[in-house]
This record gives structure tokens, C-alpha cells and sequence, in this order.
């Protein structure tokens, strides 16, 4: 890397627009190692505080990159995030560099960062990011499955209930979607998907990214449930789900003026709202009766 290059990534670190020091976000490898960029390197080796999720793998990462972490190390995970931000905003505010990681992938996504951002900027003190490997991208981008538009909805509700309950909010989610899970979760979990989202909806689950043993399981998510129920998953996991179709995306109120229409008819409420709730279903899940009856009959009395 040439002087200039140099200079311009350090003041990328430290802006040149206003004195003082910075807080940097970067990214660290997901598995292999030599995913971690020369500016990583950098700022491990010249940070004055680098604030990690968990300390022994960040000294463990330093090993393997063959360096040493220059400045002094504490740890910032999610139970004393809220507690440590200022303490790291009262170095930069000093004129240090602060860098915060997390075990893997962005600090924020899924894990510890996003508070001490916050405090950051209600305090008017310069933040900006050393981008790199993420879980997310990574997924998407083996999975075979639309990338140009998707939401990251992390980790699933561990409780079964809870977790039903979201999947059925998302059931007529037009984007792909990428969740995170636990590989002792991951067969209860698919399982649970392909109730709520149909079993034949296309889905990868992508385990162990960018290391030795990695794997992209792809198909629909029944078949996937079967298979992680007949041979456990192991690793770090990251669901990708195909959005809903037209058809299945359709909501409840583009459906009520067409149970209005039967009832302008002569139909019955119940009977239109039956009706147009099973034809809604054709090569998807079906709206909810319950809900497009309360909708239709909120229209009519409105």
C-alpha cells in the first residue's frame, strides 16, 4: 500500500474536519481468517481502545492474523453495553480511537454496537465503519434465492408460540428473508417456517460460511425441516427464505372491497367473506377469515 493510500485511510479513521478522535465499527471474519482487511489489521494493531464482544477470541483472531492488539482491550457485549458506552465516548471525545468488534461479522448486526452508536451521536462525537465479512451478504449471496430486495430479521422467538406467531406476520413478506438460528433450534425452527410460510417455499440454509466445512442446503422448506430432523445441523447458521408470491402477499384490505361487491350482490357477509378468503389461498396461504370478516365489516359500518 502506497503513503497516500495510507494517509487517506487513516483520515477516513480520524476525520480531518473536525479534531478529536473516532469511533469505528469493523467488521471482522465470519470463519476464515483471511477474510480481515488490511485496514482491520490496522486499527487492531493502532486503536487506542478496542472494545471487543468477547476478549479471548479477540485475542485468538490477533494470533491467527500474526499481530498484536496495540491498544487496551475491554470487553463490550450485550449486558453492559448500555453501562460502557460513555466510557468509550469519554476516548473519543479525548481525541482516541475506539474500536469496537464482535465475534464476527459488523458490530450492530446481531450484535453488541448499536447503543453505543446512539450515545454517539447524541453526543455529537464522529462514528464511521471498517466494513467487511457479513453473515447476511454471505448467505444471500450463495442461496439462489432473489437478492434485490430482502429484510434481516436475525433470530427467531425462541418459545414456540412466539416464534409460530412471527412467522405468520411475515407469511406475506414480499422480500427475502434471512434469519440467524441456533443449530439445536434449526429442525423446530424450519419446521415452524414451513407451517407458516407453506412447505413448498423455496429456502438455504447456509451453515459454516466461509469455513472448512461449510454447506448450502437448498429446496423447499418442508423438505429441508425432514432433512434437519433426520441429520442435526451443526454450526453457525443463516436462513434464507424466499418472499411471498403476488398471490400469497396479498393482504386484507385489497380483499375487502371484493367482499363488499358480493354483498352489494345479495351475499352474506359470512358466505362472500368465506369465499374470498379460500380463492385468496389459491398457490398460497390464505388470508384469515376472522380478520378480513372484521375488516369488511368495519368497512361497511364506517
Amino acid at each position: 500500500m502506497s503513503s497516500a493510500e495510507t494517509r487517506a485511510e487513516s483520515r477516513t479513521d480520524r476525520p480531518s474536519d473536525r479534531p478529536g478522535g473516532v469511533l469505528v465499527l469493523a467488521a471482522t471474519p465470519i470463519g476464515n481468517a483471511d477474510d480481515a482487511s488490511p485496514r482491520l489489521r490496522r486499527l487492531l494493531a493502532e486503536a487506542d481502545v478496542v472494545a471487543a464482544e468477547d476478549t479471548r477470541r479477540l485475542h485468538a483472531l490477533a494470533g491467527r492474523l500474526g499481530l498484536e492488539v496495540g491498544g487496551r482491550v475491554v470487553s463490550y457485549h450485550e449486558h453492559n453495553e448500555t453501562a460502557r458506552a460513555d466510557d468509550l465516548l469519554d476516548v473519543v471525545e479525548g481525541g482516541g480511537t475506539v474500536l469496537v468488534v464482535t465475534d464476527a461479522g459488523m458490530p450492530s448486526v446481531s450484535d453488541p454496537g448499536y447503543r453505543v452508536v446512539t450515545r454517539a451521536v447524541e453526543r455529537d462525537l464522529p462514528v464511521t465503519t471498517a466494513p467487511g465479512p457479513s453473515a447476511v451478504l454471505a448467505a444471500l449471496a450463495v442461496s439462489g434465492i432473489a437478492t434485490d430486495r430482502f429484510t434481516f430479521e436475525g433470530f427467531p422467538p425462541r418459545k414456540p408460540g412466539e416464534r409460530g406467531r412471527s412467522f405468520e406476520a411475515l407469511a406475506r413478506e414480499p422480500r427475502t428473508m434471512v434469519f440467524f438460528e441456533a443449530p439445536h433450534r434449526i429442525a423446530d425452527t424450519l419446521a415452524a417456517m414451513a407451517e407458516a410460510f407453506g412447505a413448498d417455499r423455496p429456502a438455504a440454509v447456509c451453515r459454516e460460511l466461509t469455513k472448512t466445512y461449510e454447506e448450502v442446503l437448498r429446496g423447499g422448506l418442508g423438505e429441508l425441516a425432514e432433512r434437519a430432523q433426520a441429520e442435526p445441523l451443526r454450526g453457525e447458521i443463516a436462513v434464507v427464505v424466499a418472499g411471498a408470491s403476488r398471490a400469497e402477499a396479498v393482504s386484507v384490505d385489497e380483499l375487502v372491497d371484493e367482499v363488499l361487491e358480493r354483498v352489494a350482490a345479495g351475499e352474506r357477509l359470512k358466505e362472500a367473506v368465506a369465499a374470498v378468503a379460500e380463492a385468496s389461498g389459491v398457490g398460497g396461504a390464505a388470508v384469515s377469515k376472522r380478520d378480513l370478516y372484521a375488516a369488511a365489516l368495519a368497512a361497511r359500518t364506517s
